[in-house]
């Protein structure tokens, strides 16, 4: 495994010195020293600027440019990226963005690290960049500053004097020497500037809990807003597409009896039948998008009529109890309770595609479709004694479903061994929302 920092490949000292981690580490304290001295000259002149209130304001926004600039340079010695520890404002324009970020504990801590930077960080860097190269580079010029003086004497980093050449010589081979040894402390300095960045610039756990908190949130409008639009399509269609279809099919069967016994007539009789098809199809279609008995009567009626569909005997058992035979036309007691409408249309269209999934492809002969609500969590079980070897991989439409089923935190799997049986279970985190409809009124929903 190859190291992502500098400590990391420190722990391979034989390599170290072939690799590029000391060239990184160097190149990452030169131009933290550079950074860090702008960083100093910006901060005296907000501060001089203060005096008049204009640059006191402005403080908080230099460490915020500067954290963005020092998580990007992070990356010299620190392959895992630094995220943005900063939230998106709910609103757009300069007043949203401030008001967001003067609240939020990461622009403070991204100042901290700006004075940390102009008073302490950067001199350290030259100094341990002095040491670890200045001096080696220095007793390596041995040779050349005696030379420089005619020969006579020459002082090697202001303290080794040096009068003959085989003195020059031995210096500059200790420096060969203290290059590659001198690498090693220096690097490690660089792995804690940059430890010491992370901490203070990288996202927080809580922060890192409040964006995942967020994320989630906006998942859930997002699929509450798709259910509201899928609805406000079964509606246009049921109240405007389906009447006009009504009244057509209504108007050519009594335009049929009108007309005497001919080719018109015929041709009548035609549009009819087709007009009658479209109608069935279109039935089909609003049942498809948001079935009515799922909005009037919830899960267990809409679990059962979907059984009944079904080309595959189903056994449906949404209770403790007792199961019901639906395959057979059936009806049981129990059910279960009114649970939020996202997960009811999740659980119903995952147990739909199943079904039609083990009618198309598996063979079964029988089929079980079980549901239990406890503790806050819906478990649904499609079961059937196909010929197995189900891959979702396969363009079966259920990684749709996964991915549909991971906004609201649920989690789909199937075991389908070669030869059978197939069982698909769904499992989705939800409360109660009301109190479940009597057996009696889904059966009759179903029904109609």
């Amino acid at each position: 495994m190859e190291p992502r920092t500098p400590w990391q490949a420190l722990a391979r000292p034989r390599r170290f010195p072939r690799t590029a981690w000391p060239w990184r580490a160097v190149v990452y304290l030169v131009s933290g020293a550079a950074v860090g001295a702008f960083a100093l000259l910006v901060l005296l002149v907000l501060v001089g600027f203060s005096v008049f209130l204009v640059g006191l304001p402005l403080l908080p926004l230099a460490g915020v440019a500067l954290g963005g600039l020092e998580r990007r340079r992070l990356r010299l010695v620190d392959r895992d990226p630094a995220a943005d520890p900063h939230r998106v404002p709910g609103a757009p324009g300069l007043a949203a963005w401030l008001r967001v970020r003067v609240r939020e504990q990461a622009t403070w801590r991204e100042l901290g690290y700006a004075v940390l930077l102009a008073t302490v960080l950067w001199p350290l860097d030259l100094i341990v960049l002095a040491v670890g190269l200045g001096l080696p580079a220095a007793l390596l010029s041995a040779p050349v500053q005696l030379a420089a003086s005619g020969g006579e004497e020459a002082k090697v980093v202001k303290a080794y004097l040096v009068t003959s050449y085989p003195q020059a010589l031995a210096a500059a081979l200790l420096g060969l020497a203290l290059l590659p040894l001198l690498l090693y402390p220096l690097t490690a300095l660089a792995g804690a500037r940059a430890a010491l960045a992370r901490a203070l610039l990288a996202p927080r756990e809580a922060e890192l809990r409040d964006r995942i908190g967020e994320v989630t949130a906006s998942r859930a409008r997002l699929a509450a807003a798709f259910e509201a639009e899928r609805r406000r399509i079964e509606r246009d269609l049921h109240d405007g597409a389906q009447q006009r279809l009504v009244a057509l099919t209504m108007t050519l069967g009594l335009a049929r009896y009108d007309v005497p016994p001919g080719p018109l007539a015929d041709q009548l009789a035609k549009a009819h039948e087709e007009a009658g098809r479209v109608l069935t199809e279109l039935r089909e279609l609003i049942h498809g998008i948001h079935p009515q008995v799922l909005a009037d009567y919830g899960l267990t009626a809409a679990l059962t009529d979907a059984a009944d569909r079904s080309t595959v005997p189903v056994d449906v058992d949404v209770d403790e109890r007792a199961g019901v035979d639906a395959g057979e036309g059936g009806r049981g007691g129990g059910g279960l309770p009114r649970l939020p409408a996202a997960v009811e249309s999740a659980a119903y269209f995952a147990a739909r595609e199943a079904l039609a999934n083990l009618a198309r492809h598996s063979g079964a002969t029988r089929a079980r479709v079980t549901a239990r609500h406890a503790d806050g969590l819906l478990r649904l079980t499609v079961e059937d004694d196909g010929r197995g070897g189900a891959d979702p991989a396969r363009g079966s439409g259920l990684t749709g479903l996964a991915d549909r089923l991971a906004v609201l935190d649920g989690t789909l799997s199937i075991t389908s061994p070669p030869g059978g049986p197939t069982a698909l279970r769904v499992e989705i985190p939800c409360g109660v929302r009301s109190v479940s409809s009597s057996p009696r009124t889904a059966s009759s929903s179903a029904r109609d």
